[in-house]
């Protein structure tokens, strides 16, 4: 596997190649259901999250409602996973 950009590139400059082997070290798995969703487990919730063409799509659950929201392939990788680690 060739190495990650820099985490302040933005997402649009990753190769797709690059974009599931993020998601791979963040620890999300492909979802068998569509090859386009990935499921993230942590402590306390889980997300899914979905690469459409336009942004990065995630869906939090917990035992608190549902939260979505999608992220801009404009903003860079250190962002979007800062603001995914926050959780829901």
């Amino acid at each position: 596997m060739a190495p990650l950009p820099p985490p302040e590139t933005p997402l649009n400059q990753h190769s797709l190649r690059a974009l599931e082997e993020w998601l791979q070290v963040l620890g999300a798995g492909r979802s068998e259901d569509n090859p386009c969703d990935w499921v993230w487990q942590q402590p306390g919730w889980s997300a899914r999250l979905r690469l459409d063409q336009e942004d990065l799509g995630v869906t939090w659950t917990s035992s608190q409602p549902a939260r979505s929201c999608s992220f801009p392939y404009g903003l860079s990788r250190q962002d979007v996973e800062a603001a995914l680690r926050l959780g829901p």
